[in-house]
């Protein structure tokens, strides 16, 4: 993050590591995409730069958005994108457009991802009443440090609707 977004008191969605990492590794699916057989440019390389390009998107789309809740959607949809993304990634490597340490280190870093947009759902749903949250979240950690049961779905608030 840029010293100018820590004097902010709010972040533009470019100010946004998880953000600012998708879309680099947009940038680098497209370089690399671009480099697989002629037949897979409609094909699998569609595929894969529409869903890279995807998981960003959904973060700026619903980032302005005034509802906590599509707040929330964008992270929830930007995180299915993101997962499109590994399976088109094991698809090439299977393929062997890819290689397996390629394929290891793309989807290390959308797991890297997939992390923070967990994270990210889970501060967002802090602003929701209790009841409406999907996830139970732990405002301390625990004594040993850790996160105690935060991160875990919340089985009691689940609804079809959500």
């Amino acid at each position: 993050m840029n010293q100018k977004a820590t004097s902010k008191t709010y972040l533009d969605v470019e100010d946004l590591q998880v953000y600012q990492q998708l879309c680099q590794l947009h940038l680098e699916i497209c370089d690399l995409s671009h480099a697989w057989p002629a037949e897979e440019r409609y094909e699998l390389g569609s595929q894969i730069r529409r869903s890279s390009n995807s998981a960003p998107a959904q973060l700026a789309e619903k980032h302005d958005d005034r509802h906590i809740r599509n707040k929330v959607e964008g992270v929830n949809r930007s995180r299915g994108e993101a997962g499109e993304t590994i399976h088109h990634l094991f698809m090439a490597k299977l393929k062997g457009y890819i290689q397996n340490d390629a394929y290891a280190k793309y989807r290390e870093r959308y797991k890297q991802c997939l992390r923070m947009l967990n994270g990210l759902e889970k501060s967002l749903e802090r602003h929701l009443p209790e009841q409406e949250r999907r996830w139970v979240a732990a405002e301390a950690d625990g004594e040993d440090g850790e996160p105690g049961v935060a991160g875990l779905p919340n089985p009691e608030h689940r609804t079809l609707n959500t």
